[in-house]
């Protein structure tokens, strides 16, 4: 009894770990084990007996498609319009001292404060009082404001960890202001963007509420989940959610891949 509690405890950190890797890897689970099913009425919700139609088929839903296909170039247009603007205001915060910088700062911090409810209302409102139009459009612009608070943050933090003495020793060395932002600049500062951009996407595509209240007829990914979650929920929807987590443990283990390749060489 002494040797396994004392194995507990020299364990224990490892053993919380891939506990809570568990339990929130298990709606993912649930959704690939439920891409399976062949459910006998609308709802997909009881286990009844396994297919592999929904796979052979995902579009065979009406609709389905093209709102993923809106969703996902949405969430690629919000990311490039977000990481660059974003990326531009880090290096402002980070690099230079003005009178409105702390202004700045805290209004660059309110839209990941503030309830999406409320940014959502906000920007239903500013919409409607200037006469746009609700669709493609206003959901990409409600989108890239949300999306830059959130690579701001983490292109800042990337930036003030550099040693300036990088970039004078580039300076030093004749090279010129463009030279030294390319080839000095521009690589340390790329984890910082490339984490803010990965972040802007799934943020973009996954978002429901504050595209509910700016889309109009529109309909992109989320919302016709949950427009179908009344009606009953297709099992294409499960492929789909499958398919992309997949997509994702890829890339993820594709970084990892290349991260350790580069620290040996």
């Amino acid at each position: 009894m002494r040797a396994v509690l004392r194995w507990l405890r020299r364990h224990l950190v490892v053993l919380a770990g891939l506990g809570t890797l568990g339990y929130l890897l298990l709606p993912n689970l649930i959704v690939l084990v439920f891409s399976f099913n062949k459910p006998n009425g609308r709802f997909n919700y009881e286990w009844q007996r396994f297919s592999a139609d929904a796979w052979a088929d995902p579009c065979g839903v009406a609709d389905l498609c093209g709102s993923l296909g809106l969703s996902l170039r949405i969430a690629v247009a919000a990311t490039v319009g977000a990481t660059v603007l974003g990326t531009m205001i880090a290096f402002a915060l980070a690099r230079y001292r003005f009178r409105a910088r702390p202004a700045v700062n805290t209004l660059i911090f309110l839209p990941m404060a503030m309830p999406e409810v409320v940014m959502a209302a906000s920007l239903a409102t500013l919409f409607l009082n200037m006469g746009i139009r609700f669709g493609f459009w206003t959901i990409l612009i409600a989108h890239v404001m949300f999306c830059l608070s959130f690579v701001v943050t983490a292109v800042k933090a990337r930036v003030m960890s550099m040693d300036p003495r990088l970039e004078q020793a580039a300076q030093d060395l004749y090279a010129s202001p463009a030279q030294t932002f390319l080839r000095v600049t521009l690589p340390i500062a790329a984890p910082g963007i490339a984490a803010g951009a990965l972040l802007s996407f799934a943020l973009s595509f996954d978002d429901f509420i504050i595209t509910n209240f700016n889309a109009g007829s529109t309909v992109t990914f989320p919302m016709f989940v949950w427009g179908s979650a009344q009606r009953g929920t297709p099992v294409q929807i499960n492929v789909i959610g499958t398919a992309m987590f997949l997509i994702a443990v890829l890339c993820v283990l594709g970084a990892q891949l290349l991260s350790g390749r580069r620290k040996r060489s």
